[in-house]
């Protein structure tokens, strides 16, 4: 297992990580089949796939996001980031890609992304081939 340093410089941001790890799997996969598996281990961020052509559907996730669980809501959490905490269990803790030929299987539109939802901050994410 390899950890990756994500810095975000917003409250709620995604961070296009797939050079990142389509780097950790040339230096680690070699030609080999399996898999990737992206992992973050905070409560208030998360990891998705999702088109990386037009960032126009970032913006659109983000925003929809806020309107779903807005930060300003009524919560019971006193550290004042339940929307946070809400939106990291939307988008989810990890994903698995299939690797094939030494490469991520993505499609043509795909990317990862680090889901920040309590940011600024520097976050991991912890990444493993199979």
């Amino acid at each position: 297992m390899e950890t990756i340093t994500v810095r975000t410089e917003k409250r709620c941001q995604f961070v296009d990580v797939t050079d990142k790890l389509a780097e950790f799997v040339a230096r680690k996969g070699g030609k080999e089949a399996g898999a990737l598996i992206a992992y973050v281990p905070h409560t208030t961020a998360g990891i998705t796939i999702n088109e990386n052509a037009d960032p126009s559907v970032i913006t659109d996730i983000l925003g929809h996001l806020e309107k779903m669980v807005p930060e300003g809501g009524h919560f019971l959490h006193s550290e004042g980031n339940s929307d946070a905490h809400i939106k990291s269990s939307l988008v989810g803790s990890s994903v698995i890609v299939p690797i094939e030929n030494g490469k991520m299987v993505l499609g043509t539109w795909q990317g990862l992304f680090f889901a920040e939802f309590d940011g600024p901050r520097r976050r991991k994410l912890h990444v493993k081939l199979l």
